[in-house]
């Protein structure tokens, strides 16, 4: 009887000890660092500006990589985006991210590429593609009304 016990225990033990490895396995690095190179950089000429924004590479944004380069003239709406509507879309996973950003880089619907320069509270859904990296002097060099916007790769 005691051998039982004994081998009951023993099995319980070594059982116990398996479920603690297996909850306790670290992360692998190789997967954060994939994470981390998931970002590309691209460049954003506006005249004689230039201004540099992050993609975080997701089906839109790498839809929208493989059409680069692109010169848009995007027209201007509400006096806080740039627009343009694309004649093909691109992939939308759109929500309502609350709150547009000055530099936010987004997809509209699945075809309107929209580029904003002044923040503000949406009730709208976007898809979001990137956004610039350091966007002070975005409003001056848009301008008003229509304007040519480049996107390339670096």
């Amino acid at each position: 009887m005691k051998v039982k016990i004994f081998l009951l225990s023993g099995l319980f033990c070594f059982q116990l000890n398996a479920c603690i490895q297996e909850n306790n396995i670290q992360p692998d690095n190789n997967q954060n660092e994939m994470e981390n190179s998931e970002i590309m950089e691209i460049q954003i000429l506006i005249g004689p500006s230039s201004f540099s924004a992050e993609l975080k590479i997701n089906a839109t944004a790498q839809a929208f990589i493989d059409r680069l380069p692109l010169t848009l003239t995007m027209i201007d709406l509400n006096n806080n985006e740039k627009y343009f509507d694309l004649t093909e879309g691109l992939p939308a996973n759109a929500s309502n991210p609350g709150t547009i950003r000055n530099g936010d880089l987004m997809l509209y619907g699945s075809n309107t590429l929209v580029l904003f320069y002044k923040s503000f509270a949406t009730s709208y859904n976007y898809t979001r593609i990137g956004r610039i990296n350091d966007p002070e002097g975005l409003a001056h060099a848009l301008g008003s009304g229509e304007v040519a916007v480049t996107f390339k790769t670096k």
